[in-house]
């Protein structure tokens, strides 16, 4: 006689596997679950401005893939180079009595990824934005949402940087100089 119940575990197993091979087949990955490039274990992150919620939280997210984050760029296999790192605000639309109402925060970021004399991944730019309500009568509470805003586009630009830094790694690299009848990007 079958077992109903082991009937369904089976189907259910069967399932899993085939949801995830059906997964993987397409190019799925888990967060956190690819590759940076090999050059990358030790990495110098340049920048102008160390001390900004994107520099932070790129960081935390190297780490968090197992890099090494060095002083100095004689130590590092690879340099990070953030050429451009600003945030600001913008009014969307005001009031009759002329008071804002709406604003929009911007993150921008500009990345690449050199190592020794191979470029790992050209300059690229990214710019995310969030808008919020604005009331002058919870001034301090708006205040903490602009600051929880500024943070979350900083975390998603990180998290946007680490895996377009995964793909630029399972594709060839480019390098500063290119065999001839070929051209390597610009910036």
């Amino acid at each position: 006689m079958i077992d109903p119940d082991r009937l369904g575990r089976r189907a259910v197993r069967l399932a899993s596997v085939l949801a995830a091979a059906s997964l993987a087949a397409c190019g799925f990955q888990l967060e956190g679950t690819g590759s940076l490039p090999e050059q990358m274990a030790t990495t110098y992150l340049e920048t102008s401005t160390p001390n900004t919620e994107f520099f932070g939280s790129l960081q935390s997210q190297l780490r968090a893939r197992g890099l090494v984050i060095v002083d100095s760029p004689d130590d590092a296999g690879a340099r990070l180079i953030i050429s451009e790192d600003s945030t600001g605000q913008r009014v969307l639309s005001v009031s009759a009595q002329n008071t804002p109402r709406e604003y929009e925060i911007y993150y921008a970021v500009t990345v690449a990824v050199q190592a020794g004399e191979t470029r790992l991944m050209a300059p690229e730019s990214r710019v995310l934005t969030r808008s919020y309500t604005y009331d002058e009568t919870q001034v301090l509470g708006k205040s903490e949402e602009e600051r929880i805003l500024r943070q979350a586009l900083a975390d998603d630009l990180a998290r946007q940087i680490v895996r377009r830094i995964e793909s630029a790694g399972t594709t060839a690299p480019t390098g500063t100089t290119a065999p001839a009848g070929t051209t390597t990007p610009a910036g």
